[in-house]
């Protein structure tokens, strides 16, 4: 039996984005080994037939020795499971677990989910990580890229040379049978709702802003905030905001195919996304969009078809384009989640995510 080794950090998305290219590798009749950080979403992983291996890893963190610590845990993992390929997502385990099948000589397929903050913020390591991932990237079966944006500026910077294999692929994709097309809300009133991790990067402190500038003029006009803190410093400032009235903070939900049905506009003003999975949900549900005119984001909306698009970190931008969709009438903002709907349809579907996957993955353990 061949072995699929999947380096992760978080088994929440682990979980959520993968689980059908999981069950599609062990319906093949791999081995299916996942190398991540515990998580109460682990045990659903392991009901699919996953071997399971915990990671102490720090997603965020900036610590050299756990760094290190990292990069030997994944040569230890390596060596002792064997893959027939390893599998990394998202910044960390593209890295070090780049690394780690560089010293090792094994396959390994990254898909960059998205720039993350070293290469959105100017932190004064970023020479030191483009030149580690250079490294870590230089050998590998394949790379997948999640929008255009990302896989050119990985060009750019060296990352990505000309005779590696590449494919964009509409990030994660969305299951269309969970999100299901759902009428547009009869609420007189707008609600706009931000579901994200709540962090900066997400652009948390704009919505919050721009909620508040609203509120002001339009005090009926509804602001909704979903998803667990990632940040420490957002929980006191999520408080005040629903204490002043501003907001309503719902906190991490598993509902929220409900929660989308019941909004009249998904908003996430992020500073940058792989390819902005919470937009694909929303637009499946057939909700109008607002997010920043920026890459993986702007990839999901069609400027005033089903949606709008607002500058990066601008609060007075996102607050100017959520006024611009107050003044839509219903039939309007009817027709723009319709076409949201047709829009995932066509370019969305996990189904096709989930091929593209598995064709390379064989076409890579098959390989001589």
């Amino acid at each position: 039996m061949k072995t699929v080794l999947l380096l992760s950090n978080h088994h929440l998305y682990t979980y959520n984005l993968r689980k059908e290219v999981i069950q599609g590798l062990i319906d093949l009749g791999y081995r299916v080994v996942v190398a991540l950080p515990y998580g109460e979403k682990v045990e659903l992983l392991k009901e699919m037939g996953c071997e399971f291996i915990d990671v102490p890893l720090d997603r965020r963190g900036t610590s050299v020795v756990g760094d290190l610590k990292t990069l030997v845990f994944y040569l230890k993992i390596i060596k002792n499971v064997k893959p027939d390929l390893v599998l990394t997502y998202t910044l960390k385990p593209n890295l070090y677990g780049g690394l780690a099948c560089r010293l090792t000589k094994a396959k390994v397929l990254h898909t960059v989910t998205g720039l993350g903050s070293v290469f959105i913020q100017n932190f004064k390591f970023k020479k030191i990580i483009i030149f580690l991932n250079k490294v870590a990237f230089k050998n590998s079966s394949a790379i997948f890229f999640m929008n255009n944006d990302n896989k050119e500026l990985y060009k750019s910077l060296g990352l990505l040379s000309s005779n590696q294999f590449s494919k964009v692929v509409a990030g994660s994709g969305v299951n269309l049978d969970k999100f299901k097309f759902q009428k547009y809300p009869i609420n007189e009133n707008v609600k706009f709702t931000f579901i994200a991790r709540v962090l900066k990067d997400k652009g948390i402190e704009e919505f919050l802003h721009a909620a508040k500038n609203i509120k002001k003029k339009f005090p009926q006009i509804k602001f909704e905030v979903v998803g667990f803190v990632d940040e420490e410093k957002y929980e006191k400032i999520l408080a005040q905001y629903q204490n002043c009235g501003i907001i309503n903070y719902l906190g991490k939900r598993e509902d929220i195919p409900n929660i989308m049905a019941n909004s009249s506009c998904i908003v996430l003003p992020s500073y940058g996304e792989g390819r902005g999975t919470v937009l694909q949900e929303g637009a499946a549900i057939g909700r109008p969009l607002i997010t920043c005119d920026t890459y993986g984001c702007k990839d999901n909306v069609e400027i005033g078809k089903n949606g709008f698009l607002c500058k990066v970190a601008d609060s007075s931008s996102l607050a100017e384009t959520m006024r611009n969709f107050i003044n839509l009438d219903k039939q309007e903002r009817e027709d723009m989640g319709k076409h949201s709907r047709e829009k995932a349809e066509k370019e969305s579907d996990r189904k096709i995510v989930i091929k593209s996957y598995l064709n390379t993955i064989e076409k890579i353990i098959n390989e001589e």
